[in-house]
Parts: C-alpha cells; sequence; structure tokens
C-alpha cells in the first residue's frame, strides 16, 4: 500500500466503518502518475468465518490502477451487540457496537 497518497496513514475515523467507497478527503493524489482523480475498488471479495462477515478490497488509482490501499471491513454479532471494525490506509481504523434490543442497556440511566 502507498503511504505517498494519503495525507495521514490510517486516520482514526471513531465509529465510522465503511463497508464501501473511499476517504477521498484523506486522497492526495497517485504518487505514481501524479493525478488526483476518483478512486476504483478492485479485488472485492465478502467471506464469512466462523459467524464473522469479512469484506476485503482495493482502492485503485482510475488512471494508472496503482494499488492505494487495501480495505478490510468486518461485521460480527457479539451477544446482543453487532460489532463492527474497519482498517484501511486510506479510510482509516475505527470500530463500533451497536445494540441489536430496542433500547441499548449500556444508555440505560441507573435507577438510584
Amino acid at each position: 500500500m502507498c503511504g505517498d497518497c494519503v495525507e495521514k496513514e490510517y486516520p482514526n475515523r471513531g465509529n465510522t466503518c465503511l463497508e464501501n467507497g473511499s476517504f477521498l478527503l484523506n486522497y492526495i493524489g497517485c504518487a505514481m502518475c501524479n493525478k488526483r482523480d476518483f478512486m476504483l475498488i478492485a479485488n472485492k471479495s465478502m467471506k464469512e468465518e466462523d459467524g464473522e462477515e469479512i469484506v476485503t478490497y482495493d482502492h485503485v488509482c482510475k488512471n494508472c490502477h496503482h494499488i492505494v490501499a487495501r480495505h478490510e471491513y468486518t461485521f460480527s454479532v457479539m451477544d446482543e451487540y453487532q460489532e463492527y471494525t474497519m482498517l484501511c490506509l486510506l479510510c482509516g481504523k475505527a470500530e463500533d457496537s451497536i445494540s441489536v434490543l430496542p433500547d441499548d442497556p449500556r444508555q440505560m440511566a441507573p435507577l438510584f
């Protein structure tokens, strides 16, 4: 992957986990052809392993097909929570956890 094509490597994205797409605000431009254009998504694969869904793909320069970054997104259900993670040189790193219940027990106020 190419650290010269991005403004910041693996920026912290908080809880924003992208299953597809590109974080273009972090894209400086292709270090190989020196153009800043849209990127293509290539070599996309989805597999399920031990109840975890894993999506991977490459961010590729539209003009010269230089591989800018490898994107990995995971989704799983643990106990009563949906767990999401993202790791990508371009899009950054992020984690999120959402309750599958109507009211998230972590957000409930104690009675006393």
